[in-house]
């Protein structure tokens, strides 16, 4: 007796999600169209143009499901092998779901099917970006110790003078690589 495979259930469902998307760019539409004259009578392109740059209180707040969606694209992301052992990890992820959100208008469904794909690569870079920006603020500290002295940053009060001298050693050592 052959054995069926079962498909793999995805943790975000692509087709709901475009839904999704579809429903919240309705509600945008329906609230731009009374602050926005002429919105109505422009071509899609230019409604889409109009409506990607367009910012108001009165704009619509993005779902509960669309959110979880962003949540579940940056976490599961942060668990590949090439993000999974940075400490500042959750900052990785908040930056992914501040980006989907920020660019959320920027996609446009009469273009693409795809919604996942499309965050994803948000999220993709926004955590190129914070592992940058992370790396630049190690340089600086780096900078700072090398420049203030070991002697000044590492006191030692009472007994830990052997600790002292094991993170001296590290420290120099790393600044040798």
């Amino acid at each position: 007796m052959k054995k069926i495979k079962k498909q793999k259930q995805h943790y975000v469902d692509n087709q709901e999600f475009l839904a999704a998307i579809i429903k919240y760019k309705e509600r945008v539409y329906n609230v731009a169209v009374k602050e926005i004259e002429g919105l109505a009578d422009m071509d899609p392109d230019e409604q889409f143009q109009t409506l990607k740059s367009w910012k108001s209180k009165s704009k619509p707040r993005v779902g509960n499901y669309i959110g979880s969606c962003f949540l579940k694209i940056a976490t599961h992301l942060s668990y590949r092998p090439n993000f999974i052992n940075y400490m500042y990890k959750d900052d990785m992820v908040c930056d992914g779901i501040e980006n989907c959100i920020q660019y959320i208008d920027n996609f446009n469904p009469a273009k693409s099917k795809n919604p996942f794909a499309y965050f994803t690569q948000i999220v993709y870079y926004a955590f190129l970006r914070r592992i940058a920006k992370e790396k630049r603020q190690l340089d600086i500290k780096d900078k700072i110790l090398e420049k203030s002295g070991y002697d000044h940053v590492f006191t030692v009060d009472g007994e830990g003078g052997a600790d002292y001298n094991q993170i001296k050693n590290r420290v120099e050592m790393n600044q040798k690589r």
